[in-house]
């Protein structure tokens, strides 16, 4: 089997978040969805939860950071080509998320970031590693 990754994030408002995850090309997974959580698909491997406050609190003794005001990660994504970074992040403008950062343009990479309804980073990047620079 191979590994996969599930990303636990804690939302303020389970069904708008859904959404916009839908927006930018997530899809869901109503087998682990309910009034408290809703698991959203990218790949095969990777899966967003997005989680209740409450439900959140459920796995952690810690205070939920305020994510508009604080980071403490930065998710990173990568697809298979520039035109897909740039789509995924103009639907993630239509739907409410912000790009805190000009895109970047590494040559071999290009980069843009946005930030979700709640203020989680995400970054999604293309790398072309036939351009990466020769050392």
């Amino acid at each position: 089997m191979a590994k996969k990754i599930f990303i636990n994030l804690p939302v303020a408002d389970l069904q708008k978040a859904m959404t916009f995850y839908t927006a930018i090309g997530f899809t869901n997974n109503p087998q682990f969805t309910d009034e408290t959580a809703g698991c959203m698909i990218l790949t095969e491997e990777i899966y967003v939860m997005l989680l209740t406050h409450s439900k959140f609190s459920e796995f952690t003794k810690k205070e939920i950071s305020n994510t508009k005001l604080t980071a403490s990660v930065i998710n990173c994504i990568s697809v298979d080509s520039k035109e897909e970074v740039n789509a995924m992040l103009e639907n993630c403008l239509k739907a409410g998320g912000q790009e805190p950062f000009e895109p970047k343009d590494y040559g071999f990479m290009q980069q843009r970031s946005f930030e979700d309804l709640d203020g989680h980073l995400w970054e999604v990047v293309y790398m072309d590693i036939a351009k990466f620079p020769k050392q």
